[in-house]
């Protein structure tokens, strides 16, 4: 099981990084540590790949890879503290606007931001990697 964080500061922007192995843009995100809570390992993910502290507000999302059978848990956070840095999994740390996640992120990336500010939550969707595939 993955977690990732979406985090939103005051001004609407989004936490995001563009990653060291692939280049691809994405929320913070990683494995759940066998020892800790979803939300505890949300704020670890964040703090590790951006050097921001966040608070975890809601669950906005669960989100499953059918073809590795990977379920990440999506939660919407504020930030805390910190100061912005890159790491050995990011190689750019930003805040984008929602027009800059469309552009930036590939659609299964792109969608666990924006589903953070729908109405109805968490969403629940599956991907096969690439795109949506639509429920029923």
């Amino acid at each position: 099981m993955s977690v990732a964080g979406v985090v939103v500061r005051e001004d609407g922007r989004l936490l995001a990084i563009r990653r060291a192995d692939n280049g691809a843009w994405q929320l913070p995100s990683d494995i759940l540590e066998l020892d800790e809570t979803p939300e505890a390992g949300v704020a670890r993910e964040v703090l590790e790949e951006t050097g921001i502290h966040v608070e975890e507000d809601e669950l906005t999302g669960v989100y499953k890879n059918l073809p590795r059978g990977i379920v990440a848990l999506v939660f919407r956070c504020k930030p805390s503290g910190g100061t912005e840095r890159t790491s050995s999994e990011s190689t750019v740390v930003s805040w984008l606007t929602p027009d800059e996640v469309s552009e930036r992120m590939s659609e299964v990336f792109a969608v666990r931001l924006l589903d953070a500010f729908g109405g109805q939550r968490p969403h629940v969707r599956s991907h096969d990697g690439k795109r949506l595939i639509p429920a029923g």
